[in-house]
């Protein structure tokens, strides 16, 4: 697929994916959008993915349990103009977020009109680029592709989809997306393949009920971010009781 058509339509996937308010400490997701015109100029391995701060990065949990993570359901998004040579690019994603409502990992697979299907995926800022990425469909063997790219909104790898994996894909479980911190901890992402296939074979997603289906996971994610913060302050010793004021002294 002609790298240029996968960023400008990452581009405008990424501004629709996060048009939504945002409750995540991420970056602003507005920098995506003027990607697709400095991505010709941008080498394979770019130097802004070498870079990447640490600070993004999730942190995985103790015994090496994946994060736990709230997902957008399928999506379908499909589109053509002058950034896609006036093909038809049709994208299928889906993402996982952090309570708190920070993106952690994104699935897109792109089919442009006549093109190589690629499978790309985000990670946040923070990893260990010269590891990049691993992706395992259920438990098949696991497939390994270097970084392309990074953008405010994570660094991305892209891999080739066979026939082969598009029938995992449609007929497996689960998907799970690995990388390596800057700690040098694995992160494990897992996505549900839950309805892969009825979004890939159906019709668009019509753009209101895309607006209805962020506007409800961002509720979602306010309702967990609030009852952590009760819990938080629960968990907080309550402030000890002042000391009673000593009797007055006798008088002599």
């Amino acid at each position: 697929m002609d790298h240029r058509i996968a960023l400008a339509t990452a581009g405008l996937l990424s501004g629709m994916l996060f048009a939504a308010p945002a409750l995540a400490q991420a970056p602003a997701p507005a920098a995506p959008k003027a990607a697709p015109k400095a991505a010709p100029a941008a080498p394979k391995q770019a130097p802004a993915a070498q870079q990447a701060p640490a600070q993004a990065a999730p942190q995985q949990q103790a015994g090496g349990e994946a994060p736990q993570l709230m997902y957008s359901p399928w999506m379908k998004v499909c589109g053509k103009g002058p950034d896609t040579n006036n093909k038809q690019v049709c994208v299928i994603t889906k993402d996982g977020r952090l309570e708190n409502g920070m993106p952690v990992a994104i699935v897109q697979l792109f089919e442009p009109e006549g093109d190589q299907k690629v499978l790309r995926i985000t990670v946040p800022l923070g990893m260990q680029i010269q590891h990049g990425t691993r992706l395992i469909i259920d438990q098949g063997q696991p497939a390994q592709q270097p970084y392309k790219i990074c953008f405010p909104v994570g660094c991305m790898a892209d891999y080739p989809v066979t026939d082969e994996i598009m029938k995992q894909l449609k007929t497996g479980q689960q998907l799970t997306v690995q990388a390596i911190n800057m700690q040098g901890t694995p992160i494990s992402l897992p996505l549900p393949l839950a309805d892969f296939a009825k979004a890939y074979d159906g019709p668009a997603t019509d753009p209101k009920a895309f607006e209805e289906q962020q506007r409800k996971l961002q509720e979602e994610l306010q309702k967990k971010a609030d009852e952590a913060r009760k819990k938080l302050e629960a968990s907080q010793p309550s402030a000890a009781a002042p000391a009673p004021a000593a009797p007055p002294a006798a008088k002599k």
